[in-house]
């Protein structure tokens, strides 16, 4: 049963570090190639899409913005555009619209290519029919500019700071209110294994004749 106790942590860990992967903001240099609309049927692959635009209704079947990126690798990555509204992840994003106008404005050639920072949420699976969800561009100087993400730097900032603050909270709550029930029972339980054993031995006494 040893392995279970290892296997329960570690399942929840690779959880919570996949939730966080998929949410937390993520930022690719790309040069866009197009961007379009094309109409999606939803299945079980549904959790991983947004929303439609806000103000609208929601449907099985519903035409998605896409905007078509290449890698200064030359690879190629496909992101939607979709809004988020007051939806989870929570990024309140209401202007897919806005943001297609401007990834049309920024397609760019292969030998005059403008490149831009693509700040985005999510994954893309080919197999699962998936991708992440670009939240705004920025155009920036060149494939190899640095990017630091300030924002998820905070987010992990705050997150140790909170769990700090909640242990050292569990830590004076344990002294101050658990302990001390402890150390009563522990107290009780002595008291009552001296009385036990003072019993028995006045038993023993009187039937051995002392």
């Amino acid at each position: 049963m040893r392995w279970i106790k290892w296997i329960v942590p570690t399942l929840l860990i690779v959880f919570v570090v996949a939730v966080f992967h998929y949410i937390l903001p993520q930022r690719d240099i790309v040069r866009i190639i197009d961007a379009y609309e094309k109409r999606q049927d939803f299945g079980v692959n549904s959790i991983f899409w947004a929303q439609p635009d806000a103000g609208t209704s929601a449907q099985p079947t519903r035409d998605v913005r896409f905007i078509d990126t290449i890698m200064p690798d030359g690879s190629v990555m496909v992101f939607r555009n979709e809004d988020t509204g007051f939806s989870w992840p929570f990024y309140f994003k209401f202007d897919s619209a806005d943001i297609n106008a401007q990834a049309k404005e920024l397609i760019s050639s292969k030998d005059n290519p403008t490149w831009v920072a693509i700040r985005h949420y999510g994954w893309r699976n080919e197999y699962l029919t998936i991708f992440p969800n670009a939240t705004s561009l920025k155009v920036v100087d060149n494939p190899d500019v640095r990017l630091i993400p300030w924002f998820n730097i905070a987010f992990f900032i705050f997150i140790g700071l909170f769990f700090l603050g909640l242990f050292r909270l569990l830590q004076r709550f344990k002294r101050r209110r658990i302990d001390p029930v402890l150390e009563d029972i522990e107290d009780a339980w002595d008291d009552a294994g001296d009385n036990a054993r003072g019993f028995w031995g006045r038993i023993r006494d009187k039937f051995s004749g002392k």
